[in-house]
């Protein structure tokens, strides 16, 4: 995927190996996407940095306290994660923007080791893949079915919070507006503190 580059980014040197997750080891909220973007974290190496579905997830990191600063454009950039970590069910770059299963079950064991090893208090699941990813890594039977804002509370007081994914697709239609996005990462900060 790093050989095959848009015109807008012809003369960047592209990261083009998997995408490490990024933020604070200590973090109470764990943050969950898909896979890296071909043209965002594939290029920068840093994961939602450099793309649209970054361009929101860090905004609203930022109004809700859990970012420095509202944008992400390159692994230098300054940007600080607060109490807050990102990470990925897949962490290379799809063909098509569209992970396979292998793919999903390459990571799946590092997936399931950040979680073990963070001391996380709440998860927020962008999109139904990544619930599935942790569904899987967490060794969840049961669970409520996906849909925006829906918790799943699990032992120890902990809980997953499922969010549609911050894609264009999504935000362009309306599907997941600024408003929505804010109210899952307040309703994590809520957890969090509870």
């Amino acid at each position: 995927m790093a050989r095959e580059k848009t015109a807008r980014f012809r003369d960047w040197d592209y990261w083009g190996k998997p995408v490490p997750p990024f933020g604070d080891p200590n973090a109470k909220l764990v943050i969950v996407g898909l896979a890296p973007a071909a043209h965002g974290g594939n290029r920068t190496g840093r994961i939602f940095t450099g793309d649209r579905s970054g361009d929101w997830l860090f905004a609203a990191l930022y109004r809700t306290g859990f970012a420095n600063q509202p944008t992400s454009e390159h692994r230098d950039d300054g940007l600080r994660l607060i109490d807050a970590y990102i990470t990925a069910v897949v962490h290379c770059a799809p063909p098509g923007n569209k992970p396979t299963p292998q793919e999903r079950d390459n990571c799946h064991p590092y997936l399931e080791r950040e979680l073990r090893l963070l001391q996380w208090r709440v998860i927020v699941a962008l999109g139904s893949f990544a619930y599935d990813g942790v569904s899987r890594a967490l060794g969840l039977r049961r669970r409520p079915a996906f849909g925006h804002g829906v918790e799943a509370p699990l032992a120890g007081g902990r809980v997953i919070i499922c969010s549609y994914h911050p894609s264009q697709q999504n935000t362009q239609t309306g599907r997941l507006t600024r408003e929505m996005l804010d109210d899952v990462l307040f309703q994590a900060r809520e957890l969090i503190e509870r």
